[in-house]
């Protein structure tokens, strides 16, 4: 317990739209927050606002923030996952955070006070002392005018440059074991944004599956352990993110496999139904799983994990909607109906790998995961009736994600956009049927 502080109080909450899917799934929208106050003791003394504040020996990654009052996503993101102490305080509106937020850090809506110029939009926050604080809102200048606030209260704080949007870059990754299997498999998280790309390695070779970030971050992934990028595999056409697939292959030179069909025009090996791809002494077989896309594909790794793409996630299933006519959707819908269905018939020890999660991820190492027999329990009841089932997923009303036809547009090119790749992908990812 910091000094001068007696306690902490402490509320979750959670936001979630009225009937949404469990944590886990990507369509429950909704993200958890803390309410966060500590009570102070009565025998201390406010901080002093004139003090002279000793600042934090903060690491500093290759990379990060010259500036003394600024911290970037990289060098936060490092924190969070040595477990350094630090408290992240999100001042955006809460509808802003339910959006989208950084796991475990502390709501106070400050927002609408700090741009209005109030000079004491922090005061009703209390903190422990002797913790770095780093402030955040959407692009970082809330929070820059918070953390002044904060510093004059005698706290060290740092706002996070770029906001939220330079935080959907920000990852963690998860050992995932696969029981009968010789193959690794480590489960990449884009925790800014919720897309899970896959590290499977056997024998010293690895494919990566949904490449979703900087092509660095898997190449420091297979050096780490040994392995060699021998294969760079999607499972559709993504919608929420530019795919890293084509810059990693070329990178490593690597083996590019896209689904048959997928409307792609760059070169790469097409992959259907049916095929199988070794990595090492494991097998991939590939499963044409159509619905959420027509060219969606899942694959089976030895019979032990199934990476699913958006086609089924832990609670519910991809949305058949996008790029589609109200009858389109419906014919999608009835085609996702049969894949889902096939894949719930795959062995019941089966440990299911979605594409994407709906909340930011922890970095706590646990794999977002199930096991197929708690899968086919949870959404179960939604495969009961196929009619039921179709006007479920294609007549339920979920947000688009944001810029997703200039960014299936890229993605289908292999074109790489000129500037932040930030400005496109900003947002939370709605994949799911809502």
């Amino acid at each position: 317990m910091a000094a001068g502080f007696e306690g902490f109080e402490i509320t979750w909450r959670k936001a979630v739209f009225d009937d949404a899917p469990q944590a886990g799934s990507a369509a429950s929208f909704g993200t958890l927050g803390i309410n966060f106050r500590a009570r102070k003791a009565v025998d201390e003394e406010e901080p002093d606002a004139t003090s002279s504040r000793e600042m934090p020996s903060w690491p500093t990654e290759e990379g990060g923030s010259a500036h003394d009052d600024d911290i970037d996503a990289k060098t936060l993101r490092g924190m969070l996952e040595r477990g350094d102490p630090v408290t992240v305080v999100d001042v955006r509106n809460g509808e802003d955070r339910t959006e989208w937020s950084i796991p475990g850090s502390v709501h106070f809506d400050a927002y609408d006070a700090l741009n209005a110029g109030d000079e004491k939009a922090m005061e009703g926050l209390d903190l422990p002392g002797r913790v770095p604080v780093v402030t955040v809102c959407g692009l970082g200048r809330s929070s820059a005018i918070a953390a002044r606030q904060l510093r004059r209260r005698g706290y060290d704080v740092y706002s996070l440059e770029g906001g939220m949007k330079s935080w959907s870059m920000a990852w963690n990754v998860a050992e995932v074991p696969v029981a009968g299997s010789d193959a690794e498999v480590v489960q990449v998280r884009r925790t800014g944004k919720g897309c899970l790309s896959y590290l499977v390695g056997s024998g010293g070779e690895a494919a990566v599956i949904d490449a979703a970030l900087d092509p660095e971050v898997y190449m420091g992934l297979a050096r780490e352990r040994g392995w060699r990028i021998a294969r760079v595999m999607d499972t559709h056409v993504h919608a929420d993110h530019l795919s890293r697939s084509r810059r990693l292959a070329e990178m490593v030179g690597a083996e590019l496999r896209v689904p048959e069909g997928a409307p792609v025009s760059y070169p790469h090996s097409p992959i259907a139904g049916g095929d199988t791809v070794r990595i090492g002494a494991a097998k991939l077989t590939t499963i044409h799983t159509p619905g959420h896309t027509t060219e969606s594909t899942s694959y089976l790794l030895d019979d032990g994990a199934l990476f699913t793409g958006d086609t089924l996630f832990l609670s519910t299933v991809g949305r058949p909607d996008l790029e589609a006519t109200s009858e389109g959707a419906r014919e999608k819908a009835r085609a996702l109906f049969g894949s889902v269905r096939r894949l719930l018939d795959l062995p019941p020890q089966a440990l299911i790998l979605p594409g994407h999660t709906s909340e930011p991820v922890p970095f706590d190492g646990e794999p977002i995961s199930g096991l197929l027999s708690e899968v086919r329990e949870e959404i179960g009841p939604l495969l009961e009736d196929e009619d039921r089932f179709v006007q479920k997923v294609a007549g339920g009303v979920s947000p688009t994600p944001e810029n997703y036809e200039r960014i299936v547009e890229l993605n289908r090119s292999g074109e790489w956009p000129e500037g932040d790749p930030t400005e496109l992908e900003a947002g939370a990812n709605h994949c799911a049927a809502g």
